[in-house]
């Protein structure tokens, strides 16, 4: 069994690995998840005591270099004291490889980790070929444990998992990695000795997300303020350029995956297709949406379904946080030195992305909010509403819905607020017609629970009681 101490959460992925290893048969997992989410850290750390082999791929290096440093990383495994011949072909490559594993003793399991496969399998290489090759024709006679990865996950999903030649039902398990929940965020500031109160914790997740690369920047001694400016804004900040290297390291032709992103920035209730095609001038075609497919799949941007309805009328939403918070905040302020973010946050600007950025974080932390309902047990299917209003009769909007199995539908309204929220007789009158075209238009019989969600809470009045039936705050999204 490994040493698994060092892991924050994973405890699900650690399984798979372990299982993997456990098995009395070869094993090809494949490791999926966006640029700093931990997939190295994540192999590295758990299979150090197997690892005999370990490549990466060289971003933008040609056939030639990926090669090369290929055969440098067999010469260091197989500590020879020349360097081994540089071969000319992927194929040959995986040669050398097979030559260096024979020479090894089987007896226990062994683990190879191909790292960034994207960037190995440049553009008519042959490498998935020779991958295929390697798999077909030796690694699954053996008692080892192929692990490939990459940070382009639509990548990955289309050319590897769904792989139609050597490779296809090649993979035996898959890993995808996700971000660190709120909670998973708290016990890795803790084992860095960081002890923030859980608003603090919110403030930097809803600027950086459960990114762990990001996250390992934070200080203890300073604000989540002091921390965004010195993070985000000084010029020696970790995030400070980071947007300008994001994309380009994940697509090819990455400024249409740009423009999309834009576009939703600017959205606060998100876009259907249409919309964001009319916005971004991007064709009405096939290319468009394996744009979108791509970036969904990389965790920038979450579909929303309506409710009832599978693919027409899908909200398309930016929820990557620090996309969000480069875009409102850091891209037009690079010049700017001091305490830059001190003086944002005091703005009206902030006050919406606060708004928008909560929205996000509450949307991310469905199980968490199950549990606080007592409804983890049931099965619910998370869903949008939207009516457009007409000269004589009013529209509506709701980001969140559950539908639930028992007859239930609660339907979510999400507050940002630095104390407690007071809900205002417009605000009321407001929610209640919301409801009213939902229930009108939807013709269901399920019973509505209005639930709101804000960070300290609602202080009641005549105004929430019989309207407000649930209320959840920050706290609640904390829970394992």
């Amino acid at each position: 069994m490994m040493q698994k101490n060092i892991f924050i959460g994973r405890e699900a992925e650690q399984e798979i690995l372990q299982e993997a290893l456990d098995s009395h048969e070869a094993e090809m997992v494949a490791v999926i998840g966006r640029r700093r989410v931990g997939k190295t850290f994540l192999i590295k750390e758990f299979y150090k005591e197997k690892l005999v082999f370990k490549v990466t791929g060289l971003q933008d290096g040609p056939l030639e270099e990926q090669l090369e440093n290929f055969a440098y990383e067999i010469t260091k495994a197989a500590k020879s004291r020349l360097p081994i011949s540089t071969p000319r072909k992927w194929l040959h490559a995986f040669m050398l490889l097979i030559d260096f594993l024979e020479g090894l003793d089987f007896t226990e399991k062994k683990v190879v980790f191909l790292d960034e496969l994207s960037w190995l399998s440049t553009h008519k290489s042959g490498f998935l070929r020779a991958l295929g090759f390697f798999w077909n024709s030796w690694a699954v006679n053996q008692n080892i444990v192929v692990v490939i990865c990459g940070s382009a996950a639509s990548w990955m999903i289309q050319k590897v998992v769904n792989n139609r030649g050597g490779l296809h039902n090649r993979i035996t398990r898959r890993i995808f990695l996700k971000p660190f929940t709120l909670a998973e965020t708290k016990k890795y500031l803790e084992s860095r000795h960081i002890h923030f109160k859980h608003f603090q914790i919110v403030q930097l997740y809803m600027t950086f997300g459960g990114v762990p690369h990001y996250l390992k920047e934070i200080k203890a001694g300073k604000s989540a303020v002091q921390n965004i400016d010195a993070i985000c804004f000084a010029k020696t900040g970790l995030l400070k350029d980071e947007f300008d290297r994001l994309y380009p390291s994940l697509f090819d032709h990455a400024e249409q995956h740009i423009a999309v992103i834009r576009a939703l920035a600017k959205s606060r209730q998100g876009m259907t297709r249409q919309q964001i095609i009319k916005a971004t001038k991007l064709p009405e075609n096939g290319a468009t949406t394996r744009i979108l497919d791509e970036l969904v799949q990389s965790d920038f941007v979450s579909m929303y379904y309506p409710l009832g309805k599978k693919k027409k009328g899908i909200l398309y939403r930016l929820t990557d946080e620090y996309s969000l918070f480069y875009l409102h905040f850091m891209e037009n302020k690079k010049q700017e030195v001091g305490s830059t973010w001190q003086h944002l946050s005091q703005t009206q600007a902030y006050k919406i992305w606060c708004g928008y950025a909560y929205e996000n974080l509450c949307f991310k932390h469905l199980p968490q909010i199950k549990k606080a309902l007592s409804i983890a047990g049931v099965y619910s299917v998370a869903a949008s509403f939207y009516k457009k209003g007409t000269p004589t009769a009013p529209g509506a909007q709701i980001d969140l819905l559950l539908d639930r199995n028992d007859k239930t539908i609660n339907v979510f309204e999400v507050k940002f607020h630095t104390k407690e929220f007071t809900v205002s007789k417009d605000y009321a009158q407001q929610l209640q017609r919301k409801l009213d075209v939902f229930e009108e238009t939807t013709k269901t019989r399920k019973q509505l629970f209005l639930t709101l969600i804000t960070t300290f809470g609602l202080k009641h009045n005549q105004h929430s009681l019989g309207l407000v039936e649930q209320v959840l705050t920050f706290e609640d999204l904390f829970e394992e």
